[in-house]
């Protein structure tokens, strides 16, 4: 479409400021996209013959101009057509920088909308040109291939050039990347609802959805190298880690070349799921190797070596063992047959990264595998800012948001229980913290509720609460028994090793935590715990040995 001809549209009411009778071939430049873009810095999204659509939002003073009309200029585009909006004029600032380039800038009246521009050349490019979008398409795929990898500018791009609202929403409703602001979370559950109905169903995609007023059409976004997602045997874990393309629009009457345009659309998403499917694939062999090495007899401080050799610790470039925290979860569909770890694998990742509600964990702070029929995460913990609490999970939270993710998955008797360690600051820690979310993961089982989410505040609370319940002639027994050769020891020694093991105990038994706290260096405190071990013939590296102090502690 020609820029005369676009200008020529009574209904658009468009009116020209630079260029015309004294430039009259520049209104004979083309016209073959429609970008909408309202940062200081377009030059990525351009590729040459764009109508560049902007609301002035990046201007605000003289002098802001020159920089972006020329790098409208060096890109090629058509001509820039700015709004009235923002400003309530175009300023003289845009006016002059646009004559000194020889771009033409057309005015956009508040009562014109951006999207009515875009659907009338869109729809005049179609007519003329079946396969342009198309390989406009093609272009920017490439493009973004070789330079921008990522779901973000994929679509940004596709949603500047194209003018459609295009999203891309996992399939618990969760949106990945695409316009903003986000859809409604209630919108958002039911689509990704209305795509698993299709899925199952095996219904042949885009499938058109009407809620309220509203129109959309859904598209798998398939693996890069795998079957479609609506021809794939039914697998729950499977249909869990799919990514949904959503357009909002009725695409039922759209020719063949917009349907054919869609594909591509959603071939550009396609990209960037394998790139992140191949980075979450890393990661989860990290969680595969960390468990396989626990119970090898690697000595512990060789561990941090042997990371480095991993696929991840080549590509970030860790030196030292990452603090992280394990979640332990097992499910069970009508209260007898187990639900496949897999699938509560991606569960557990989708609502530890949803963006609703406190603390959202980036997804590469997520490595996750299965064992022994459950799905084992490792949660990276990062370092505290100066003065901010600890980020570690939440168990309160974790539940709220395992809550929202399964309440459309899970059926009335079915259940899933999760257990949360405390932070592993250390390799010879981790044995003992997967004993602990394990143990965790018991008790929440136990519990009454679809979701039970417990942690070690939990397993000590658990304890405690049956204390009571024992004679007290048998705790103070069983008390003296356990804690005897170490007051012995204390006094004819003067040793320390009684609160030792309570500071041991309070830290969770973190040997820097622990070692901080009593000013001690991290081997002396490891001689003391050995020594105590040795004394009781307990070992405190096992949740079950340390509960048991813990309650004989209490029952002094």
């Amino acid at each position: 479409m020609l820029l005369r001809e676009l200008l020529a549209v009574d209904e658009l009411d468009l009116r020209l400021l630079v260029g015309g009778d004294a430039d009259d071939h520049a209104l004979d430049r083309a016209v073959r996209a429609v970008p909408t873009i309202d940062r200081a810095d377009p030059g990525r999204f351009l590729t040459g013959g764009e109508l560049v659509l902007t609301g002035l939002a990046w201007w605000q003073e003289d002098g802001d101009a020159e920089p972006f009309v020329r790098i409208l200029d060096r890109a090629g585009v058509t001509a820039l057509a700015a709004g009235e909006v923002e400003h309530g004029h175009i300023p003289d600032d845009l006016v002059h920088a646009c004559r000194r380039y020889g771009l033409p800038l057309v005015a956009v009246r508040p009562e014109t909308s951006f999207s009515a521009i875009t659907e009338h050349v869109l729809r005049r490019l179609h007519r003329r040109d079946g396969d342009g979008l198309a390989a406009m398409v093609e272009r920017h795929r490439r493009l973004l291939t070789d330079e921008q990898p990522g779901s973000d500018p994929v679509l940004e791009l596709l949603q500047h050039s194209l003018g459609l609202d295009i999203r891309v929403l996992s399939a618990t409703g969760r949106q990945i990347g695409g316009a903003r602001p986000a859809l409604h979370a209630k919108t958002a559950v039911a689509l990704a609802a209305r795509y698993l109905a299709a899925r199952r169903a095996g219904e042949a995609a885009p499938h058109q959805v009407a809620l309220g007023s509203r129109h959309y059409a859904l598209v798998p976004v398939r693996e890069a190298s795998g079957p479609s997602p609506l021809t794939a045997a039914a697998d729950p874990a499977a249909e869990l880690g799919d990514w949904l393309l959503v357009v909002e629009a009725d695409t039922s009457s759209w020719p063949a070349a917009d349907l054919e345009l869609l594909d591509r659309t959603a071939e550009l998403a396609s990209d960037a799921r394998s790139e992140h499917d191949r980075g979450k694939a890393v990661r989860n062999d990290l969680a595969r190797w960390i468990l396989d090495l626990l119970r090898s007899r690697v000595p512990f401080d060789e561990i941090p070596a042997r990371l480095r050799r991993t696929a991840y610790g080549v590509l970030t470039e860790t030196e030292d063992w990452l603090r992280c925290q394990f979640v332990v979860a097992q499910g069970r569909w009508h209260g007898a047959r187990p639900i496949p770890a897999p699938a509560l694998q991606q569960l557990l990742e989708e609502a530890l990264v949803h963006a609703e509600g406190p603390g959202p964990v980036p997804p590469e702070h997520i490595a996750a595998t299965v064992d022994d029929g459950q799905a084992v995460l490792f949660v990276l913990v990062p370092e505290p800012a100066d003065g901010l609490p600890e980020q570690v999970l939440d168990c309160d939270a974790l539940r709220q948001r395992l809550t929202g993710v399964l309440a459309r998955w899970l059926g009335p008797t079915d259940s899933v229980s999760v257990g949360v360690s405390s932070p592993v600051d250390a390799p010879e820690s981790a044995p003992r913290a997967l004993d602990e979310a394990r143990t965790a993961m018991r008790v929440a089982a136990g519990s009454p509720g679809r979701v039970q989410v417990r942690g070690p505040v939990d397993l000590t609370s658990h304890i405690l609460a049956l204390l009571p319940l024992i004679p007290a002639r048998t705790r103070h027994a069983f008390a003296a028994r356990l804690l005897n050769p170490l007051r012995d020891h204390d006094s004819r020694h003067q040793t320390g090793l009684l609160p030792t093991l309570e500071a041991f105990l309070d830290c969770d038994a973190s040997w820097t935590m622990c070692a901080a706290r009593l000013h001690l260096h991290v081997n002396s405190l490891r001689q003391r715990i050995a020594r105590i071990e040795q004394l009781t013939g307990r070992d405190l590296a096992r949740l079950e040995t340390r509960l048991d102090f813990l309650a004989a502690l209490k029952a002094c």
